[in-house]
């Protein structure tokens, strides 16, 4: 099977400084790989090579096989591939559901002819969207603030809002920087339980940086380590709990916090 994602040591240079240094990495479809590391480590640099906001100095990305290195931003979102960020970029004078509905429109497009004169298909794709709105609402527990606009939401409804649309654009690849900051640990849970049952439903692929020790190990299926912009370790949550250089490089007691 082909892999999802492809980084073939991949660096990444900002004047003298290596941001990122020699990372390999293959994330199969439909897994949901998490990447952790200490702060400075080269993870969200890491993304932004994929995402093609950062230049790649040395190494090679594919998606699907595909050659994408350094590739044009709207390029690279045309090839399926979506991302939150930690700090929200929402609509803010449009609704919950308006902003949710911004991702459907993603993968199910009305010509805007057809918008403009109404026609019986463009209603039609119209009632399909708002029904899928609705359901990825749901499943976030964000129906109640459906027709709230996203301005008057606190931090961390608008993460999970977030969230929503960035599922229900049903991208191949969903890279997702600290997808529970701001969350209590009940929310945090419940997105964390609504991102794996959609992701799984649509065989979306995920690449998620996680601070939260206790979220990521109930979430992924496989933890990459990164620190001073290399790999140091990989393997499955447990694997990595137990591995002495991620414990001194990293986790420190949050290993053993998790754990229980």
């Amino acid at each position: 099977m082909t892999p999802r994602l492809v980084l073939e040591h991949v660096a990444v240079h900002f004047g003298g400084l290596a941001a990122v240094r020699d990372l390999s990495l293959a994330v199969r479809p439909g897994e949901i790989r998490g990447l952790i590391g200490p702060n400075g480590a080269g993870k969200t640099t890491a993304i932004n090579a994929v995402t093609g906001t950062v230049r790649v100095t040395a190494g090679r990305v594919a998606l699907d096989g595909q050659d994408i290195t350094n590739h044009a931003p709207h390029h690279i979102s045309r090839y399926g591939i979506a991302r939150t960020f930690q700090h929200v970029e929402a609509f803010g004078d449009m609704s919950v559901l308006e902003n949710v509905l911004v991702g459907v429109g993603r993968h199910a497009p009305v010509p805007l002819w057809a918008a403009a004169l109404a026609t019986p298909g463009a209603r039609r794709a119209e009632a399909s969207a708002r029904e899928q709105g609705l359901a990825i609402l749901d499943d976030f527990a964000l129906l109640p603030y459906r027709d709230e606009p996203a301005a008057d939401l606190p931090f961390g409804l608008l993460k999970r809002m977030d969230l929503a649309r960035a599922l229900a654009a049903r991208p191949k690849l969903l890279l997702m920087d600290e997808p529970t900051s701001g969350m209590s640990e009940s929310e945090a849970d419940s997105a964390i339980a609504a991102v794996r049952r959609i992701a799984e439903s649509g065989a979306i692929t995920l690449l998620v940086i996680e601070h939260n020790m206790r979220v990521m190990m109930a979430l992924a299926d496989t933890v990459t380590v990164m620190q001073n912009g290399a790999l140091i370790a990989e393997g499955t949550p447990a694997e990595v709990q137990r591995s002495a250089a991620v414990i001194d490089a990293y986790l420190g007691e949050e290993a053993v916090d998790a754990a229980h």
